[in-house]
Parts: C-alpha cells; sequence; structure tokens
C-alpha cells in the first residue's frame, strides 16, 4: 500500500483560463448527451474505426443490440471530466479529451486541493503564497450527488449502487470516498463486483431489473470497462452486455461511453457538426475555440496532413480509441507509425487513429512525491474540470461543473495518467 503521487504544493495556473474551463463544463454536458441521443451519428462516425478496432467493434454491437431491443431505461448519468491544456504559443485554453467513463479522482483529487489549502494556510508567508489563491474543490459531494440523484430518480430505496471495478484495483481509495460520502448522504449501500463477477452472478428479472444474487441495482458504475484489457475474455463482454440491457441507471450507457471516443472528438471538430447538436451560438463558439486541431488521418485532405505529420512529427500527437495512459504515440514514434499505416494497402489501419496538434503547455518548477521520495522536477499540467449530468427522458434534472484536478507531470514525459504511473495529482494556484 503506498500514498497516491502527489505534487507537494500547488501549480500557477491563470484564473481567467481557470474560470474559461468551469465555463465550458456545462455546454460539454449538454454535447455529449445530444450525440448520445443521435444513434445514427454514433454508427456512422465510427463505421470506419469499428473495422480497424475490434475493441470499439464490440462496444458498437452491444450499442445495436440494445438499441433494436429498446432502451429499457432512459435516466441517464454522466460524471465526466473534460482536460485541457494551456497553449504557450497561442495562449489559447485547448480542450485534450473528455471523459464519459470512469472519470478519476474526484475523491483523491478533492483531498489534494485541500492539503495544498493547508500546507499554504500554514506556511503560504515564508513561500509568498496566499490560501485566496487555492480555489475549493467539491469533486467529490458532486459526484455523489450525481448518483444519489440518479439512485433516486430511479424509485427503489431498496436498491444498490453497482460499482464495476478492475480484479486488481490500484485506485479503490479515490472510489472510496464516493461510496463513504454515498451511504453518508444518502444511506445508499454500494456493491463492487468485476465484469466477470457481474457475468457469473447477476441476472434479470422479467422487467430486466438487475440483480446481484439478491440485491436490486439501481444504478451500474463503471470504474473500468473503458480499455480492451478489462475484457480479457467472453465473460466480461458478457457482463457488460448484460449491465447494459438492464433496466438500471448506467453511468456512462453505452451511447455516453461511445460519445467519448477519440473519433467523435474529432468529427465535432469538422465544420458544422457542431450545428447538429447545439443551436446557442455564443455556446458553439465557446465550444469550438477550446478546440485543439484535430484530423483524420483518411478521406478529404488526408493526404496533406499524414505528409507534414510525416516530416514534422513533434508537432503532432497519434492517439488510437483507447483510454487509461500509456496509449497514444509522440515525436519520431508519429512519423514511423503514420508511414506504416499509409503501406497498408486496406486503408483500414489510418481508421484506428486520430492525429491532434500537440499542446505545449507553460513549464513549472514542482516538487513531486511518489512512494514517500520527493524530488524537484520540471513539470507541465493538465487541468482537469469534472461536471455531472442527469436527465429523465426529456427532463434535465442536473448539469453542473463538479470541482476539478490538476495532473502534473515531468516535462519530458509524454503521458500523463497517474494510475498509469507518468503524473501526479495537483492542484491549481490561480494567477
Amino acid at each position: 500500500m503506498v500514498h497516491v503521487p502527489l505534487a507537494l504544493l500547488p501549480t500557477p495556473f491563470p484564473r481567467q483560463a481557470f474560470v474559461q474551463a468551469l465555463e465550458l463544463a456545462t455546454h460539454f454536458n449538454i454535447l455529449v448527451d445530444r450525440v448520445s441521443r443521435d444513434s445514427q451519428f454514433l454508427q456512422e462516425a465510427l463505421a470506419r474505426t469499428r473495422k480497424a478496432d475490434s475493441f470499439t467493434a464490440r462496444l458498437l454491437d452491444i450499442h445495436a443490440q440494445i438499441l433494436e431491443e429498446g432502451i429499457k431505461q432512459d435516466i441517464q448519468l454522466g460524471l465526466h471530466r473534460s482536460d485541457y491544456m494551456l497553449d504557450m504559443a497561442t495562449g489559447s485554453l485547448l480542450q485534450v479529451e473528455v471523459n464519459t467513463i470512469s472519470s478519476s479522482f474526484a475523491g483523491l483529487g478533492a483531498l489534494t486541493s485541500k492539503l495544498h489549502q493547508y500546507l499554504v494556510s500554514r506556511f503560504g508567508g515564508q513561500l509568498g503564497l496566499d490560501i485566496k489563491h487555492v480555489p475549493d474543490n467539491n469533486a467529490t459531494d458532486a459526484f455523489v450527488e450525481g448518483l444519489g440523484l440518479a439512485w433516486s430518480e430511479f424509485g427503489n430505496p431498496s436498491a444498490a449502487v453497482l460499482m464495476v471495478v478492475h480484479a486488481k484495483e490500484t485506485n479503490m481509495y479515490d472510489q472510496q470516498w464516493l461510496s463513504l460520502k454515498l451511504y453518508q448522504s444518502y444511506g445508499v449501500k454500494v456493491v463492487r463486483k468485476t465484469l466477470a463477477e457481474v457475468d457469473a452472478e447477476a441476472r434479470l428479472d422479467d422487467k430486466r431489473t438487475l440483480f446481484i444474487g439478491e440485491q436490486a441495482i439501481a444504478v451500474v458504475y463503471y470504474r473500468s470497462g473503458y480499455s480492451p484489457d478489462d475484457y480479457r475474455s467472453d465473460n466480461d463482454w458478457k457482463g457488460r452486455l448484460l449491465l447494459e440491457r438492464s433496466s438500471a441507471v448506467k453511468c456512462p450507457s453505452i451511447s455516453y461511453h461511445l460519445a467519448g471516443a477519440k473519433k467523435i472528438q474529432q468529427e465535432l471538430a469538422k465544420t458544422g457538426v457542431l450545428e447538429r447538436f447545439i443551436q446557442d451560438k455564443e455556446a458553439i463558439a465557446k465550444i469550438r475555440n477550446s478546440f485543439a486541431g484535430l484530423w483524420s488521418l483518411e478521406g478529404e485532405g488526408s493526404e496533406e496532413i499524414l505528409e507534414k505529420a510525416e516530416a514534422q512529427p513533434e508537432g503532432f500527437v497519434l492517439k488510437p480509441q483507447r483510454e487509461g495512459g500509456g496509449n497514444n504515440i509522440y515525436g519520431e514514434d508519429v512519423a514511423t507509425t503514420v508511414r506504416k499505416l499509409r503501406q497498408d494497402e486496406s486503408g483500414a489501419g489510418l481508421a484506428a487513429y486520430i492525429l491532434m496538434q500537440r499542446i505545449f503547455p507553460a513549464l513549472n518548477k514542482s516538487y513531486l512525491i511518489r512512494d514517500g521520495v520527493w524530488r524537484t522536477e520540471k513539470t507541465i499540467s493538465e487541468l482537469g474540470i469534472f461536471s455531472t449530468y442527469l436527465r429523465n427522458g426529456n427532463k434535465e434534472i442536473l448539469n453542473k461543473q463538479a470541482g476539478h484536478l490538476v495532473r502534473s507531470k515531468v516535462a519530458d514525459s509524454d503521458e500523463g495518467g497517474v494510475a498509469a504511473g507518468y503524473g501526479v495529482l495537483d492542484s491549481p494556484y490561480l494567477t
């Protein structure tokens, strides 16, 4: 057992950019929800990715089956995190991605903010720091509110929340804060199961109510299921399908999961596509201004961007449809991978990736603590804004920004996942 990797002190971040990110949260909630409701768009946008990526294909198969059977539950719960970096070359706050499944560190991220507030209140005078610049962080309470309200909407006071976890869970304490507060605030029991355990122990009654043993389930909260590594056998896929077929509220539903795909992010950046889902021109402008450069590797205009990626790979990130850290491709590996993909005459491999503008944020000096050992490093940081969304039918019940998270990593590290071993938990010091 070890402590979570963390920064000793909060990292400078411009207040204006922080406020901008907060304001975007409710707009992205609405965008994700509306994209999720457009099954034709999801299936068509991901059709080529399906051919190149077996994982996406299995998710799309589940989505198609649920649509064919008829969606049993129209209560939709989103616990999202939208990640941003501040690009020094342009001064723009640019979105890295939207996480719609297993958005982690609401629990430990909020604790990190409290730790930094305490340290700045105690020692800030000696360091030239003021606690007024370390914002409050309500991420834990906000996520609990989302789960609790979804449980209430389900309408069965004896039902529990099912948290779907990894077999060898390394992030259980982040999850534990949510479970504890959910019980304290709503009296809701949380059951933890892997997908394989769901397949072995769960059942649906004739109304498709989900039971684990004799315990009815109101809400399914995924903290795994986002990576191919989470599906080691057909039992895991059978467990996922059973959950999706049930009447329980899913966080996320299969349609919300697909709406967070990298390819969907790239499709939404195309001219005119946002207008399919958002009518408010001011909201469209705010969302579009946060988009980094995003390109498909196939179709019209792709040849030019592929040639540029080969010639100037340092300006791009190559992203497959994978979550959880350690999957993106940087530097000279971009050119090598693009060259290899272009040699595939079928072109199928190109569909498995999107190309994204590489963002170059500011360097900061940080004290990083991992495994009880601290060291000083030059770091770069990524700001995550949590948000909560709940809809029952056509009634919007909840749409809020829900706290924040900063993840910092040494400047010469490409990946930034904390649980994957690349970054540390941090919080912003607003400047």
